[in-house]
């Protein structure tokens, strides 16, 4: 029997981090094959959706957030995660969804596939549809590689263009801080450098690694629930492009590092910096310390479950 539909619903999904990426080669469909282990962090995205004659959206900010240039039509990938389950569901109904964006907008930390998976669950509930999971992230993986994470959450290994997921065990709690920028980041302009960097520097770095995979040391970290073993096993391949391309991540990334942080990151492709904590308290202080040098730092923590009704 089918759920009866909801009069609004208001759903929560959270930003990642990438604690390991690898990228292989560019492929003839022009995406890279990728080995990761994501970090869904408490860093949240909100949407709440509520019945209409359309399908709408409108975007305001929750925390230090550059909304300006998000759009609001069916650019927008909750938009289209809305249609895309109105169409499979076969209803002909509307939602308003309204999104208060805390993760960086262009910032590597999956604010934009948060939303669809937000969209995707709420609007799933608003019309009573009770599709189950499994399909949801059927869909969700047709939307874009980071949407089917934004839905399960917690810690997981992805694979393919990093859609196909496998959960992987993390033990505890694990304290970031992060530092977003105002100036966002194309992801295909960071991989198209990360080409241009292979291409000029083949005999100094040999070549990509054809089939990507996670280092078991990460997984082990992860398992253990080890901030300092996670520390020494962080690995971005979008990082040298990324500080190529803005060198004037490469000085904040210095500054976090000396001022107690175990490690520091650029998070998927840019420009959000992500700095690992030996623990909750080290994390604030590093936070107080980035924020009296005038840097906006956030302080976040994982895993955190994936896009849940509130």
């Amino acid at each position: 029997m089918t759920p009866s539909a909801a009069a609004s619903v208001r759903v929560r999904a959270p930003g990642k981090i990438n604690v390991f990426l690898e990228v292989g080669d560019v492929q003839d469909d022009g995406y890279h094959e990728l080995a990761t282990a994501f970090q869904a962090v408490s860093l949240y995205e909100e949407l709440t959706a509520t019945p209409a004659d359309d399908i709408s959206l409108s975007v305001s900010a929750r925390g230090p957030v550059d909304v300006e240039g998000v759009p609001t039509d069916d650019r927008n990938l909750a938009v289209r995660a809305a249609r895309l389950l109105a169409q499979t569901a076969g209803v002909d109904r509307g939602a308003h969804l309204s999104i208060r964006k805390a993760v960086p907008v262009a910032g590597g930390m999956g604010g934009g596939s948060a939303d669809a998976a937000a969209a995707l669950v709420a609007c799933d509930a608003l019309w009573g549809l009770g599709m189950p999971t499994s399909e949801l992230v059927r869909l969700a993986a047709r939307l874009g590689a980071d949407v089917p994470f934004a839905l399960m959450g917690g810690t997981a290994v992805g694979t393919g263009r990093g859609d196909q997921l496998s959960p992987a065990l993390a033990r505890g709690r694990f304290d970031w801080v992060l530092v977003p920028n105002d100036l966002g980041m194309s992801t295909p302009v960071v991989y198209g450098e990360l080409d241009a960097h292979r291409r000029r520097h083949a005999v100094d770095i040999g070549p990509a690694p054809r089939v990507p995979a996670v280092d078991p040391d990460v997984l082990h970290a992860l398992r253990q629930g080890d901030a300092g073993m996670l520390a020494a096993t962080l690995r971005n391949d979008l990082q040298a492009p990324a500080l190529h391309l803005r060198p004037d991540l490469a000085r904040v990334l210095e500054r976090g590092e000396s001022s107690g942080a175990l490690a520091g990151l650029v998070s998927g492709s840019g420009p959000t910096l992500a700095f690992l904590a030996a623990d909750e308290a080290a994390a604030i202080d590093l936070q107080v310390t980035l924020s009296a040098a005038g840097l906006v730092a956030l302080h976040v923590h994982g895993p955190v479950p994936g896009a849940r009704v509130i």
